[in-house]
């Protein structure tokens, strides 16, 4: 192996600990991101990047690949709707897991919508409501 993938695979193995203390793996993928990132920023000052690049194409970064967007994760996507009449109407999990599937191409499974929902219903953005048919939790608007 070249010399600065030695030293990237290094760097890793010292940082690992520290990222895999965290238990959300969202979140350390969020971290090595950046950190790639700023590895990257600081070889464009030095120089070549291209293993770095690699190293982010293996990960998985579809950035690096192809220049393209990543979709909006579960939390964005509900602030959106939460500026929309979405939420005129109560509005069940699955049925806000369709919306967005439909409507932002984000497959959602309504385990991660639920938490971010309590969340924007403990902050007053959203009321939670049981329906009495099926007895089942909806969200609709605070008006």
């Amino acid at each position: 192996m070249s010399k600065p993938i030695e030293k990237l695979k290094k760097q890793l193995i010292e940082i690992s600990e520290v990222v895999n203390a965290f238990r959300s793996e969202a979140v350390q993928v969020k971290i090595v991101d950046k950190l790639l990132d700023a590895m990257i920023e600081f070889e464009k000052q030095d120089g070549d990047n291209s293993e770095i690049l690699a190293v982010k194409r293996i990960a998985g970064d579809n950035d690096t690949k192809t220049g393209s967007r990543k979709k909006p994760g579960a939390t964005k996507v509900l602030n959106q709707l939460l500026s929309t009449d979405f939420f005129k109407t109560p509005q069940s999990i699955s049925s806000i897991a369709e919306y967005c599937k439909a409507h932002f191409d984000s497959d959602f499974k309504t385990s991660e919508l639920s938490g971010i929902l309590l969340k924007l219903s403990n902050e007053h953005k959203l009321k939670r409501q049981r329906n009495d048919e099926n007895n089942r939790f909806e969200y609709v608007s605070v008006d």
